[in-house]
């Protein structure tokens, strides 16, 4: 039985045995309810203050049933008191060093600083594929939703640099910052930007004009989920069937249909081939919408000709599962 089952219970124990002598004085001695509940408590206590008025043979007799049945239960309250607050302290205590060692080994993370409703979104989008996350926030109120949904997460402010050292900064893929106010989005890029010059950054803007001031500071990329779900919105109004189909390519219509972008490794099997000849949609049953070179340039929708080489972006369409499996092959790893 688990430390709050067990104080449960006991402290159902108390107040039963308590409404049980309250009610055995009324009808034994004939007293107001309140002179029973307060002979009920003295003697559950022992405090010993004397009787309330005097009292017949049977209901010393009921007194002694609740002396010996009271004192046993304090006993047992007391202990369930003592395993609920030792319990529970250990048990975050080893929760705690737990998530600092996971935290502690994690390379090419990702940073997520804020776990309002954008940040708590963007962990759950990241778990999909899976991704390495760690959350920063400082809101205590949090700390129950990031435990429930089992993020490693450090409860501080995440413009402090000693925090961000803690999360594996110099060590991550990625950070978002995805805070409350613009400014404190600004002060925490500098931050990470300081102690990581070469990380990725993405942030947050509520207002157009603390774009440009979050660029200065050292943002890769600035978003506005404010501007990204009015123009969500339009097109949802002017062209429904794209945005049917978005919908469904990215996986929102259909969990198992997703659009995915894998990097083909220098020792992939299939570079130096063409699309044609790959197999890829005999093999895997996928849709290539795109392949984007090295050098930056976007092939849409690329001819049968088109050749994979190492570096290529390539973004399809497909089943989950089926992703998965092409994802094996451009990124098959190095043969030892």
């Amino acid at each position: 039985m688990n430390s709050s089952r067990h104080l449960i219970i006991s402290l159902t124990a108390l107040c039963l045995i308590v409404l049980i002598g309250t009610a055995g004085y009324m009808a034994i001695e004939g007293w107001e309810p309140f002179d029973g509940l307060y002979m009920t408590i003295i003697t559950l206590t022992t405090v010993g203050y004397g009787e309330v008025h005097r009292i017949t043979k049977t209901g010393r007799v009921f007194t002694i049933f609740l002396i010996v049945v009271g004192g046993g239960l304090n006993l047992y309250v007391t202990a369930a008191l003592v395993q609920f607050f030792v319990e529970g302290r250990i048990r975050l205590i080893m929760g705690r060093r737990r998530i600092d060692r996971k935290i502690k080994i994690m390379k090419n993370h990702y940073i997520i600083c804020g776990y309002g409703r954008i940040g708590r979104v963007l962990c759950q989008n990241l778990s999909k594929k899976p991704k390495n996350v760690v959350v920063i926030e400082k809101s205590q109120d949090l700390i129950p939703t990031m435990e429930k949904d089992r993020v490693p997460y450090i409860s501080d402010d995440a413009s402090k640099e000693h925090v961000l050292i803690q999360a594996g900064i110099k060590e991550a893929k990625a950070l978002v910052a995805a805070l409350a106010t613009d400014i404190d989005n600004v002060f925490l890029v500098l931050t990470a930007r300081q102690l990581n010059p070469d990380i990725f950054i993405m942030a947050r803007s509520s207002h157009h004009d603390t774009r440009q001031k979050l660029f200065a500071a050292g943002a890769n990329r600035v978003e506005s989920p404010y501007e990204i779900g009015a123009v969500r919105m339009a097109m949802r109004l002017t062209r429904p069937n794209v945005t049917s189909f978005l919908d469904y390519a990215l996986g929102e219509t259909d969990k198992r249909i997703q659009m995915d972008e894998i990097v083909v490794t220098s020792h992939s099997p299939l570079i130096g081939q063409t699309l044609k000849d790959s197999g890829i949609r005999q093999q895997f049953d996928i849709m290539i919408i795109a392949i984007q070179k090295e050098d930056g340039r976007m092939l849409f929708n690329p001819s049968f000709e088109s050749v994979f080489e190492s570096g290529d972006t390539v973004i399809a369409v497909g089943v989950d599962d089926n992703l998965s499996r092409f994802e094996k092959v451009l990124a098959a790893p190095i043969n030892k």
